[in-house]
């Protein structure tokens, strides 16, 4: 099980990180006013703000009762004062890191002396919140078998409905300087109970079960629903304050982790300390978890396509190679023909070498595609053929030695491709006019391969096909990923969307090529697909759009179906299909058979656009 912060570092090198991120500063007053003849309890330590105001600093005989145990991972225990004072800002409860397995149980009274510090789960440039612990702790059990201090109760009416105050300007953004304000905002809310013992009623999961043993849930059933019992992520001002990550304390081979879907409820009373980690956040970690009620959601499947339809679809198939069990190609294989009906264009992302990755200089795709589509045949499926571009090694990021590319699959007994001197990874195609239509100079072929936006990136793809006598221009892309982009629950508010930059330059690109092709041709057909790695509302998707010259298809949804991905608990857009102008009436399709679910093909759905050229 992964665990929930690894912590190696000794306390020299917490004070380091506290002085790199300014949590210690002003500390020092604040700590010697504490220091006084009356013991220190557990909310001195809290204080009012994120960092405590004893940072730092060494604390004797610090009282709690046990209220969980973790024996794995992060190893430590939590204590909580079971005398409450009146602030609702400062939290009655703290973690001590205990490093080798915690020799104290649950319902312990104890009394504990140690350095407290600020524990920042990812590192500083995570931008993560810090936890507040003791460490190197000295532990006198003063008696067992005591009663726990009444769990919390997190819900609808606990939670408030604004997420995070704004950062301090003055300090980079930062929210850690800011009083807690519990009762107006929902960060603060977590905050103010961090290492308490907490509880959830009946809660419905709105994040499957993942590898990592954990899923999510929301306490507010009416936040944000999407039509299959997910929770919607619709603007960067919603980011839905009732979803909470469940772990359990318990070891995995003690007690299996229950396996739950997005819709499911997790019923009963879950309880435990509440944590924060690099992973999602704060986090439930339950000495005592819910029963898992299954709930009735099924893959879903599109219908097919009309004989004058052409129907044009994207996946992401998740690092496709040949060293992959034949499960997985006959299960993506099966979805392709009975979930998306076997589309006529079907562009993939992360297909992978031919060896996937192992990285010896192998760029060819050869067998993945070889295996993919004889796959589909087996299920029923068309005899699809395929074009592509190999990638320059290790050009185009992605898993080290994989040489990820996007591939066009196409049906040749209803679309025909139209080869027009393919191009290589490093030629880029262009737009010429011939006899009043535009068409591309290399088909297929990429789209601006030396430009800096896809550095370490892939190159879109570009094709002409033929469709019952009309062209159709497809572009699959696969732009940067988030990786490095602060998490909802960044200490700075808003957090920093770093990997946006790159993306908005993708965009810009692939949107100056589709003004090339209309400016040939206005009434051709383009169609923009893949994983574009951002959402419907972003400024990726509106730089995209610019000057009207794509419709993104998936806003044609109603908002409880525009998601293709689901990431702690937020189902949001990641993959799209987008339309020139030409293509005024289509049906669209986000084919929900992946993000909800436990068990995945791949980690996304598939997107099917449907329209009459």
């Amino acid at each position: 099980m992964r665990s929930s912060h690894p912590r190696s570092a000794a306390v020299a090198a917490l004070v380091a990180t506290a002085l790199a991120t300014g949590l210690l500063a002003g500390s020092a007053d604040a700590a010697e006013g504490a220091v006084s003849a009356d013991p220190i309890r557990i909310h001195d330590i809290q204080g009012t703000t994120r960092i405590s105001p004893l940072n730092g600093k060494q604390v004797a005989d610090v009282a709690g009762i046990v209220t969980g145990v973790r024996t794995y991972g992060s190893r430590g225990f939590w204590i909580q004062d079971a005398d409450a004072d009146d602030n609702d800002a400062t939290s009655e409860g703290v973690f001590v890191f205990t490093n080798s397995a915690p020799t104290v149980a649950v319902g312990d009274a104890v009394k504990v002396s140690g350095t407290v510090g600020e524990y920042i789960p990812g590192g500083v440039n995570s931008g993560n919140q810090s936890v507040t612990q003791i460490s190197k702790p000295t532990v006198t059990v003063l008696s067992s078998g005591n009663a726990l201090p009444e769990a919390t109760a997190v819900n609808e009416y606990s939670v408030p409905a604004e997420y995070a105050p704004a950062g301090d300007p003055a300090a980079g953004g930062s929210i850690n300087g800011l009083a807690l304000e519990p009762s107006r905002y929902a960060l603060d809310y977590y905050e103010s109970l961090e290492g308490m013992n907490v509880k959830i009623g009946t809660s419905r999961v709105v994040g499957a079960t993942d590898p990592h043993a954990e899923l999510w849930v929301t306490v507010k059933g009416w936040e944000n629903t999407a039509k299959r019992g997910g929770t919607i992520y619709g603007s960067y001002e919603s980011q839905n304050t009732g979803r909470l990550q469940i772990q359990q304390l318990a070891p995995l081979a003690q007690q299996p982790f229950p396996v739950a879907n997005v819709g499911d409820k997790l019923t009963g009373t879950t309880e435990g300390p509440l944590d924060f980690n690099q992973f999602g956040g704060y986090t439930l970690v339950a000495r005592t978890l819910g029963t898992v009620a299954a709930g009735t959601l099924v893959p879903e499947k599109t219908k097919a396509q009309a004989a004058n339809e052409l129907a044009v679809a994207t996946y992401n198939v998740e690092n496709l190679d040949p060293t992959d069990p034949q499960e997985k190609f006959d299960a993506l294989a099966k979805a392709v023909v009975e979930n998306l009906a076997s589309p006529d264009i079907l562009a993939l992302e992360e297909i992978q070498d031919d060896n996937g990755a192992k990285n010896d200089g192998t760029v060819s795709a050869e067998q993945t595609l070889t295996k993919f589509t004889a796959a589909i045949a087996a299920a029923g499926g068309p005899a699809y053929q395929w074009r592509s571009v190999n990638p320059e090694d290790k050009k185009d990021g992605g898993e080290p030695g994989g040489n990820i590319r996007q591939v066009f699959l196409f049906n040749p007994e209803r679309v025909s491709f139209t080869e027009r001197a393919p191009g290589d990874a490093v030629t880029a195609t262009g737009v010429v006019k011939e006899k009043g239509k535009a068409a591309l100079t290399h088909s297929p072929g990429r789209i601006d391969p030396a430009n800096p936006a896809w550095a370490d990136s892939r190159k879109p793809l570009a094709g002409e096909f033929t469709f019952r006598g009309k062209t159709v221009f497809v572009i699959a892309n696969h732009f940067g990923s988030k990786g490095g982009d602060e998490g909802l629950t960044s200490h700075h508010q808003p957090p920093v969307r770093s990997s946006e930059a790159k993306r908005l330059l993708q965009a810009q690109a692939v949107n100056g090529f589709v003004k090339e092709i209309l400016a040939a041709e206005k009434n051709a057909n383009v169609l923009v697909l893949g994983d574009i790695n951002d959402f419907e509302f972003s400024a990726t998707t509106n730089a995209l759009a610019d000057g009207g010259a794509l419709y993104p298809a998936i806003k044609s949804l109603p908002k409880a179906e525009r998601y293709s991905y689901v990431y702690q608990g937020n189902a949001q857009v990641l993959d799209q299909i987008l339309t020139s102008p030409a293509i005024k009436s289509f049906s669209y399709d986000s084919v929900h058979i992946n993000a909800e679910f436990s068990a995945q093909n791949s980690d996304h759905d598939p997107q099917v656009l449907r329209f009459r050229p």
